[in-house]
């Protein structure tokens, strides 16, 4: 019977060493389930009983699937962040360079200076320390009005 106990371990064991070596492609699920059947190997090891180590198992991965994985879900989803030059759409920016229709300059922002080109549908040429907001990004110049 302790057979069945060890079957579950390394059942439990090759689930967990799947996933990480596969870098969480199943959400962590396997790790958790995994982790189950190691729990209830060893359960079962302890008490002599290859009945116990099983319903032991049983129980946490029914328990785990019930409960637990909307739980696990949700503290590993990351919200939608915007980063690099996504993070700058709408930020207030100061032009350091004059900026003309046809004639790039520079604006700084949270104390980064970047090149920068007046809006597609703005005509206005933008004098050193006017206050803009950036209303796009093409390539790595800022488009502001």
């Amino acid at each position: 019977m302790a057979l069945w106990n060890w079957v579950l371990i390394i059942a439990g064991a090759v689930m967990i060493l799947v996933e990480v070596a596969l870098g969480g492609f199943a959400g962590f699920d396997l790790v958790l389930i995994g982790s189950t059947f190691v729990i209830g190997g060893g359960v079962g090891m302890w008490t002599g009983s290859a009945g116990v180590g099983i319903t032991t198992a049983s129980i946490l991965c029914v328990a785990y699937v019930a409960v637990g994985r909307r739980f696990v879900r949700r503290r590993m989803h990351t919200p939608n962040v915007r980063t690099n030059t996504d993070a700058l759409l709408g930020r207030e920016a100061i032009v350091v360079h004059r900026i003309a229709p046809h004639a790039p300059g520079q604006v700084k922002v949270n104390d980064e200076v970047w090149r920068a080109n007046v809006a597609p549908d703005s005509t206005r040429t933008l004098e050193p320390g006017e206050r803009v907001t950036v209303s796009g990004v093409e390539g790595v110049t800022l488009q502001v009005r």
